[in-house]
């Protein structure tokens, strides 16, 4: 299946119905009065969560809906038919915006959660409407009213506990094929990873944390460079970080370089996704003596000046991730219980999500607009003299949710 997060739609709703003019005409009743019937109203569009779906993927080339028309009054007094409302089903975690004012409308995060995006328009009235002691046979009615017409862009973030972050090569897809069932593409060459993969990690019963796989990041990506930029979005939901890294890199680079690369791209792309609860893992501990290890351990601690969880892991030999599971486990559970005891840490960490969705709106806005003047053979806005340009690309690859039992 395809992977698609941003798409941008047209929706219409069905327009109300005209009311009719009609009198009586029956045999032995003379001048029968008005019976003209109300139209029915316009059907409207709302979108649905679906929790079957993880992907756009249906919007990218069907990209207009409209909803049923309201039918016109009948004689008689008949009200016509009400349009029959549309409903798209959409993944959880869709946000909806307004094109035109560029307005959140709604966000999606729960299933089977519905959002009116287009009102049907209101019927007309029958010339019985108008009907009174001084006017017994009214010629007046009215059209029915347009529906709402709108263009949507519609934008998934996939909801996922934890969101791992690291250069190519770094082992996320293997790690992620350590503790899930999810089964990533790995190779010995970067960017093995295209798009986002999901996996559930069970820990016990009935407890499971969904954890996302982002592809890995390189130095520029901030500005473009590489495909990491594109989903680091995804993290802005997530509610843990692990920032894996590779100390034992075949270039014999230091890996506390590699840390702090990511750093950088994350406070340029959003300084608030940097306040999200992030741990440091050290990957690929199976390449160094013990010794090495912990001499390696010590180095890149003191030169990021980690004040957070640390953990050593082997993800290709599943050394050490057992035990990083059921830390990520016991976390989850400990903020779901001062989320609900603590309302002034439930409030500090909803505004910490809104200021990050907020400046990853923002930025990628931003380079979506510099390439689309790039395109265009504008070196900037001012030479663009505020014509419009159309960047229509959408992003594809493929992504699975894999349940482990």
């Amino acid at each position: 299946m395809k992977f698609v997060d941003e798409v941008s739609i047209f929706v219409k709703a069905g327009d109300g119905g005209n009311g009719m003019m009609s009198f009586r005409r029956e045999k032995f009743i003379e001048k029968g009065g008005p019976n003209g019937g109300d139209g029915g109203d316009g059907g409207s569009v709302y979108l649905e969560a679906d929790e079957n779906l993880n992907t756009l993927v249906d919007y990218r080339y069907t990209r207009r809906f409209q909803a049923q028309n309201g039918q016109k009054g009948g004689s008689t007094d008949c009200t016509g038919a009400k349009g029959e409302d549309l409903i798209l089903p959409v993944p959880v975690g869709t946000t909806v915006i307004d094109a035109a004012t560029q307005e959140i409308m709604g966000d999606l995060t729960k299933a089977g959660q519905r959002l009116l995006v287009a009102q049907g328009g209101w019927h007309g009235l029958g010339n019985t409407r108008f009907k009174s002691s001084t006017n017994r046979a009214p010629r007046q009615t009215t059209p029915g009213k347009p529906g709402d017409a709108r263009d949507l862009k519609l934008e998934l973030k996939v909801l996922a506990d934890v969101g791992l972050l690291g250069l190519p090569n770094a082992g996320k897809s293997t790690f992620i094929r350590s503790v899930s069932a999810a089964k990533p593409k790995v190779a010995d060459y970067p960017f093995t990873t295209l798009v986002p993969n999901l996996g559930v990690v069970s820990v016990g019963r009935y407890k499971s944390f969904v954890i996302a796989d982002i592809p890995g990041l390189i130095e520029g990506a901030s500005e473009g460079a590489g495909l990491g930029i594109r989903f680091l979005k995804h993290l802005a939901r997530t509610r843990l970080l692990l920032h894996l890294v590779d100390m034992a890199p075949l270039d014999g680079s230091d890996p506390a370089d590699a840390a702090e690369v990511i750093l950088h791209e994350l406070e340029k792309f959003s300084p608030a996704l940097t306040q999200r609860d992030r741990w440091l893992v050290l990957n690929k501990a199976d390449q160094l003596l013990e010794e090495e290890r912990e001499e390696r351990v010590r180095q890149v601690v003191e030169r990021l000046d980690w004040k957070g969880p640390v953990f050593v892991i082997s993800a290709l030999e599943s050394e050490g991730t057992e035990a990083l599971s059921q830390a990520i486990m016991r976390y989850l559970d400990e903020r779901a219980v001062r989320i609900a005891e603590e309302p002034e840490y439930a409030e500090a960490l909803a505004e910490l999500d809104r200021q990050i969705e907020d400046e990853a709106r923002a930025r990628l806005q931003e380079l979506d607009d510099q390439r689309a003047l790039r395109r265009a053979g504008v070196k900037s806005v001012e030479e663009a003299n505020d014509d419009d340009f159309d960047d229509d690309d959408d992003d594809e690859g493929g992504a699975e949710i894999i349940y482990v039992r």
